[in-house]
């Protein structure tokens, strides 16, 4: 029986989770509330929150879970990829304890992480799947071998679908984050009131640049003419640009899953925790016969729980890291 404990800092969360022979115990999340003034996080003030909460976060996962420190067989942290500053808090802290405990550090990929939540709870798809992984930061669809290989089959060629779904809502007057605000509001729009220009890229690949210019461009023209459009229209228009998004997203998913002959169908990341993503992807399942793997809301967004699995899976092949590895910001796939 193997003990992990998760380490996760990323971004803006400081997060720590135990599992316990493949189970996970708890996942124990401090947020950041104090990027939202400022409309986006702030890298600074991430690495000094990171700071103030890693101790008493892991110290609560770790009580949460009636164990001693010196119970652990092993510690997995997030190298990469994110913010320098966020990364160096969450990965020093890993290796001093390592270090000091005499046991192996496992350092993770965040991207893999999210894939690999979907081994936290039944059900659990098997080999090979097809996992579409959408955050602020990534859009990829993956073929998934086994923990330790994942092909990319098609990426964003140049911004996210989270990052579009955040600067649309800027557009909107909507304050950070902004994805989930359109979410929300698109359960009250008509998503077929406003039409917006699709980006077409080659095989599986993606492009959000062009979407963000073509929603600019129309709320200028129209606030020109009647300065409460958007007021006015705040529900369809969230709907209208939730539904091209997510429209560009399942066409190449759809494609992926066609050409490889996979029916076991699984997406990760922040944006996987979008309703109306969710709800389109179990459509089609019925549709094309696919079984559709979600993970639970808590697993969606940045977390340790991700990470104490990803861990369990990885000390099973020994796969273990050094104090020699440092950070990587751009941690390559």
């Amino acid at each position: 029986m193997a003990i992990i404990l998760g380490i996760e800092s990323s971004c803006d969360e400081t997060s720590a989770s135990v599992c316990i022979d493949g189970k996970v115990i708890n996942n124990e999340i401090a947020n950041q509330t104090i990027h939202e003034q400022y409309g986006g996080v702030v890298p600074e003030l991430a690495s000094r929150e990171h700071q103030r909460n890693i101790v008493p976060v892991v110290e609560h996962v770790l009580s949460h879970a009636d164990i001693n420190v010196n119970d652990l067989d092993g510690i997995a942290y997030t190298r990469g990829p994110g913010l320098l500053g966020a990364l160096l808090i969450g990965s020093s802290f890993s290796k001093a304890m390592a270090a000091s405990l005499g046991i192996p550090l496992i350092p993770i990929h965040h991207m893999k992480a999210h894939v690999l939540a979907h081994f936290i709870d039944d059900p659990k798809p098997s080999y090979p799947f097809i996992c579409l992984t959408v955050s602020g930061g990534h859009t990829q669809i993956l073929r998934i071998n086994n923990p330790t290989e994942m092909i990319i089959l098609g990426q964003t060629q140049d911004d996210a679908v989270g990052e579009a779904f955040d600067k649309a809502a800027k557009l909107l007057g909507l304050p950070y984050p902004g994805g989930p605000m359109i979410d929300k509001l698109a359960m009250s729009g008509n998503p077929n009131r406003f039409q917006f220009a699709e980006s077409e890229m080659p095989e599986l690949d993606y492009s959000f640049s062009g979407i963000k210019t073509s929603i600019l461009y129309f709320l200028r023209k129209e606030l020109k003419k009647n300065e409460q459009f958007i007021k006015e229209n705040l529900n369809d228009l969230a709907a209208s640009i939730q539904k091209t998004l997510l429209s560009m997203l399942m066409k190449k998913l759809i494609l992926a899953a066609s050409q490889e002959k996979i029916k076991q169908i699984a997406i990760a990341g922040g944006v996987s925790a979008n309703s109306g993503l969710r709800q389109q992807l179990n459509e089609e399942a019925l549709k094309r016969g696919w079984e559709v793997f979600i993970p639970d809301f808590q697993y969606c967004t940045d977390n340790a729980g991700m990470i104490a699995i990803s861990g369990h899976l990885l000390f099973e092949q020994d796969a273990f890291g050094s104090l020699a590895d440092s950070p990587l910001p751009r941690m390559p796939f």
